[in-house]
């Protein structure tokens, strides 16, 4: 029986996640399997990967083939490097301990990678928001003294007219007596 290791797909439009099952190859892609050994989602960033490894490791190590998006998945989280290193122990180019040994090298490079990424993107989100906390403060106080310009003309003419009528008004009273 030809297996394979490939994505089930699930939930809704656009909102897709996919269980990583082994299946026959012949068998539907949502439909049955043999065994699930782990789910990729998609709609999270980073994406979530949640694997089986050891699971993962030997259908692999069997012969089942992965498909592109799964070998691609399955690289990412180690699997197809512990096969490679498994094949050189197999060899005789070096031990077991050397294996794991360079296995957990490459596993803390990546996750100082991922730690790296995550606190860049938080650092690019905080410039953002400051950024635009920026702005906003500028806009509000463009606007302030725009505002304050408005009211001073307003003030101002206020005052001409009070002036004008308190004119008016001194020259009715000094007409007034004369008459």
């Amino acid at each position: 029986m030809a297996t394979k290791i490939r994505l089930q797909r699930h939930g809704r439009k656009n909102y897709a996640f996919y269980p990583i099952v082994i299946a026959d190859s012949r068998a539907p892609r949502d439909g049955r399997f043999i065994e699930r050994i782990g789910s990729y989602n998609p709609n999270t960033n980073p994406a979530t990967v949640t694997l089986n490894f050891e699971r993962a490791l030997y259908w692999v190590n069997v012969g089942a083939q992965p498909t592109d998006t799964v070998r691609r998945i399955l690289s990412q989280e180690g699997v197809m490097l512990m096969k490679h290193l498994q094949g050189g122990v197999k060899k005789g180019s070096f031990d077991e301990a050397e294996a794991q040994k360079r296995f957990e090298a490459w596993k803390t490079s990546k996750q100082a990678r991922i730690d790296a990424q995550k606190s860049s993107m938080a650092d690019k989100a905080e410039q953002a928001a400051k950024q635009r906390h920026e702005d906003e403060v500028a806009k509000n106080n463009a606007k302030a003294e725009e505002v304050a310009k408005k009211k001073a003309e307003i003030a101002a003419a206020k005052a001409e007219a009070e002036a004008a009528a308190n004119a008016e008004a001194t020259e009715s009273t000094e007409e007034a007596p004369a008459e």
